[in-house]
């Protein structure tokens, strides 16, 4: 498969043909990578959310007027959910929304985002990432990518490229070995160094998720 390879500088660029990246035919895979996404984002969910039965409400323990005889509607307690500050009927409850999803699954669904990114040419190799000063940044970012929300991929990354680039908000940094299915559905361009993708292509012709 042929990407489009930059120089460091990101001013010029050329193809080049690089073997051990995937490739699929028809729709497999596809469904494997919205499984992972699903999990992805409900494993990212913190599910800390709560709210207060009637019993849980605190006060409400005392009939607020007799039953009958004041012409007004019977009443039990100024906690019932009918009442402003009353319990809640079926609330949100803290729970676990994470999804198991095994490693052969992961590792199709990130072989076929990567193959369907590569094929589109939303995905482009720099031959390094050299991030010191925002601005020379932002500079090769802007002729690799003018627009869009940016993932750059590297095999690792300086304190220096760190700091260089959390100013540019439409630019994100991921280690190759952590890169996964939604990184690379959830970028408009993916930017990886030559270290990152041969990081890549061993870990698909490997198997990994």
């Amino acid at each position: 498969m042929k990407l489009k390879v930059f120089s460091a500088d990101g001013a010029s660029s050329r193809e080049q043909d690089f073997d051990g990246l995937p490739s699929f035919e028809g729709d497999r895979g596809l469904q494997a990578v919205k499984e992972v996404i699903v999990a992805i984002n409900a494993n990212n969910r913190l599910g800390t959310h709560s709210t207060k039965t009637r019993g849980e409400v605190r006060g409400g323990g005392k009939k607020p007027w007799r039953q009958k005889g004041t012409g007004r509607a019977r009443a039990g307690s100024i906690r019932s959910p009918l009442w402003a500050g009353g319990g809640v009927v079926f609330g949100p409850k803290p729970r676990d929304y994470s999804k198991k999803i095994n490693a052969k699954v992961k590792a199709l669904a990130f072989s076929r985002a990567l193959f369907d990114r590569a094929t589109a040419g939303e995905i482009d190799v720099i031959e390094r990432f050299e991030g010191t000063k925002t601005k020379a940044v932002n500079n090769v970012i802007g002729l690799i990518a003018p627009k869009g929300k940016v993932l750059v991929v590297d095999a690792g990354f300086t304190a220096e490229a760190t700091r260089a680039t959390r100013n540019i908000c439409r630019v994100s940094l991921q280690d190759a070995s952590k890169l996964n299915t939604h990184d690379l559905a959830r970028y408009s361009k993916i930017i990886v160094s030559s270290a990152a993708l041969e990081k890549i292509i061993a870990r698909v012709s490997g198997g990994q998720s």
